[in-house]
């Protein structure tokens, strides 16, 4: 089993920042590859960004580039999104993904939740204007 644990969200002024982390059990976390979404009330859950087993591959939506940062730290079982220059339309519960069983992914395997095998509680990110 792998279990997933969101931290870092909260309430921030659009331009403002968070760092969102996501905690993983299990000593195989270099293993898995991680992603992070996001579903907003009324909408779908939509993909935000994604990292390769070492992290060296990264993928993120049109919405997250040039303003979200997807990055681990395998030997702390932990993967990151900071997020910069935040704007209202960020606003939504971010949930942190990981399938172990992938092997390597592109940017069409990441984009697609039901690909992931475990999933965080979430986190609520608000943004105000």
């Amino acid at each position: 089993q792998v279990q997933l644990a969101e931290s870092g969200g909260g309430l921030v002024q659009a331009g403002g920042s968070l760092r969102l982390s996501c905690a993983a059990s299990g000593r195989t976390f270099s293993s898995l590859n991680m992603g992070w979404f996001r579903q907003a009330p009324g909408k779908e859950r939509e993909f935000v960004a994604a990292s390769s087993k070492s992290g060296s591959s990264t993928y993120y939506a049109d919405s997250a580039k040039g303003r979200f940062t997807i990055s681990r730290d395998n030997a702390k079982n932990t993967v990151y999104l900071q997020m910069n220059s935040l704007k209202p339309e960020d606003t939504a519960v971010y949930y942190c993904a990981a399938d172990r069983f992938l092997g390597g992914i592109n940017i069409t395997q990441a984009r697609f939740a039901n690909g992931y095998a475990y999933w965080g509680q979430g986190t609520q990110v608000t943004v105000s204007s």
